[in-house]
């Protein structure tokens, strides 16, 4: 069984339902407990649990370093194409969008690999794409990944689905990680954000997730965006799949992700639902409680005081210095880019902020050697 035919059996209404239904003397018995499941996962998501955030960050400071210990992981994502056949409502990618786009050539991508070098020792590298699997599909990312291997530990990729067989050539090239945003896990709206492109076929990206574990992709990150449905509904869709996905590829690691819209280049899509900065500490706070074990990471889209604040609370990977446009490490173009950051920092002056609070910055956890 995937987790498309299991996904059926919730009803996105009723989940909802049971999520604003909970109380606070919920919240109190759930703060208690040594181990919690998914009822209780609602429970601290929920309207009620937001009065008690301070015992919540307190939990998820405890459980984060006693899995992770005081460190950070910093990783830097390059952008090797905004070209794509989609047309989210939400993105600066949309195919729509009246946009220059570009494919970055081998010289363009070994210029970017450069200029990343000189801001900082990366050693874990996120190749980004928009979805163009006709000019960068999986032979044009095998190809960019062998260019780079030699400068990095860790390869990671965010890229459109992929077939089986493509993750599994991905995976003996060296790949470490595949991440993937799923955007909304309400079904009967999901085409409503993405009306054209094999982005709107809903069934093909969350059975993505299996494929990936069957080609034993040593990392899987899952994300939703927050923005267009209720993202209390959204996240216990999402600690349902993660729970599934630990069943079934037990020898996989995983990560999670849930960012907020930002602006971008062309029409604005307004957002549905705004998520408040006690909320996404909230949500940050329930999946470090729910999961102690799982890496939550926090990109450049949120602010510098809120990434600082988090620092110690439960997150365990943090971007630093991104650019979102293809090449722009190199030659910075606010026009090519797929959303504008909100923490603009180098590298060095998040790194001063991580190490002010007593924490060690991660550069390297893991090496190809390993694969």
């Amino acid at each position: 069984m995937e987790f498309i035919e299991e996904i059926d059996n919730y009803d996105w209404d009723i989940l909802k339902e049971r999520i604003y239904s909970k109380t606070s003397q919920d919240v109190e018995i759930v703060l208690k407990k040594q181990r919690r499941d998914i009822d209780d996962f609602m429970t601290l998501i929920s309207p009620a649990a937001l009065p008690y955030l301070e015992q919540m960050a307190q939990l998820s400071r405890k459980y984060t370093r006693q899995r992770f210990g005081n460190t950070i992981q910093f990783y830097v994502p390059l952008y090797l194409t905004n070209s794509c056949i989609n047309h989210c409502v939400y993105c600066g990618f949309n195919h729509n969008n009246d946009i220059k786009r570009i494919i970055l050539t081998d010289e363009q991508i070994l210029r970017e690999v450069k200029a990343i070098k000189e801001m900082g020792d990366f050693q874990h590298l996120l190749l980004v794409t928009g979805e163009n699997p006709r000019d960068a599909g999986a032979d044009y990312i095998q190809h960019a990944m062998e260019l780079v291997k030699p400068y990095f530990s860790s390869i990671s990729i965010e890229v459109q689905p992929l077939k089986e067989a493509e993750y599994r050539q991905l995976a003996n090239a060296g790949l470490n990680a595949v991440y993937c945003y799923q955007e909304t896990y309400n079904k009967a709206r999901y085409k409503t954000y993405h009306p054209k492109g094999m982005k709107s076929k809903f069934d093909w990206r969350i059975e993505g997730f299996d494929r990936m574990g069957r080609a034993g992709i040593h990392k899987i990150g899952l994300g939703f965006l927050v923005g267009l449905e209720d993202w209390r509904t959204d996240a216990t869709m999402m600690a349902l799949h993660l729970r599934y996905l630990q069943k079934q590829y037990w020898q996989t690691k995983f990560s999670l992700s849930f960012p907020r819209m930002r602006p971008h280049e062309g029409e604005s899509f307004q957002p549905n639902v705004v998520m408040t900065d006690p909320e996404l500490a909230q949500i940050i706070f329930a999946y470090r409680i729910f999961d102690n074990d799982v890496e939550i990471s926090l990109s450049t889209r949120e602010s510098s005081i809120f990434r600082d604040n988090m620092t110690s609370l439960g997150i365990t990977s943090l971007s630093a210095g991104s650019k979102t446009d293809p090449g722009g490490y190199a030659v910075y173009r606010s026009e090519l880019e797929q959303f504008v950051v909100n923490d603009d920092r180098t590298p060095d002056e998040v790194l001063s902020a991580v190490k002010k609070q007593g924490y060690e910055v991660v550069w390297k956890d893991w090496d190809l050697a390993l694969q």
